[in-house]
């Protein structure tokens, strides 16, 4: 399995080498705006919501996840990985947080093999496949209620943005299901209202001005 190439920045904030962009900026006050409160969470989190997301990086989406949910029930969480973390990586990014979950986070992911990774997170369960999402999206049986779209920037990344993936997210989201990302770019927005989403431009975290929400209707 191959791990990402990594430099660092800031002693413990992770750069993926291939596309010279940082793993996360804002760290968890950045996700908990963008993809919770983005897809309206943790309101509608119930037992048996799906939760699924492109690019799994450290973990932290699933982190703040777990911190948001404890029950009762479980929320299922289905990521698409490429490049998957090595357990000590995961740890040092996350480290500097102080969460009490990581380490639970860590030891989950290390214990985790194969191609398809499973794992509980406090009251998540949690399945990470490896692998282009390009190809292994389409072989997913399951829809989400609502998606972190999470890759490395569509200028640096853009295979993961491109209007046949986001086709195949609109085609695994439940009717009423939603999305959030960071990126408020242009062509992402319109592949997404191609596919099938209600999209909006709403403001993003920090000196990020824009992000961007959807909707499938119901």
């Amino acid at each position: 399995m191959t791990h990402p190439d990594l430099s660092w920045i800031d002693g413990d904030t992770p750069v993926a080498t291939a596309f010279d962009d940082p793993y996360f900026t804002g760290g968890l006050e950045e996700t908990r705006h963008v993809f919770l409160q983005g897809n309206d969470l943790p309101a509608r989190l119930k037992d048996g919501f799906r939760v699924a997301e492109l690019g799994f990086g450290t973990g932290l989406n699933l982190l703040a996840l777990a911190q948001a949910w404890d029950g009762p029930g479980i929320v299922h969480f289905t990521s698409f990985e490429a490049f998957p973390m090595a357990p000590a990586d995961m740890a040092r990014a996350l480290k500097p947080f102080a969460q009490p979950m990581a380490e639970a986070l860590v030891a989950g992911w290390a214990a985790a093999e194969g191609s398809v990774r499973r794992f509980s997170l406090g009251q998540v369960e949690a399945e990470i496949r490896i692998g282009d999402a390009r190809q292994v999206l389409p072989e997913w049986v399951d829809k989400a209620d609502a998606w972190f779209l999470d890759g490395f920037a569509p200028a640096r990344n853009p295979e993961l943005w491109d209007d046949g993936l986001m086709a195949e997210v609109a085609r695994h989201t439940r009717p009423g299901g939603t999305f959030a990302t960071y990126t408020a770019a242009g062509h992402v927005r319109r592949a997404l209202e191609q596919a099938g989403f209600a999209v909006s431009r709403v403001p993003g975290f920090g000196r990020k001005k824009h992000m961007s929400i959807g909707r499938i209707p119901a």
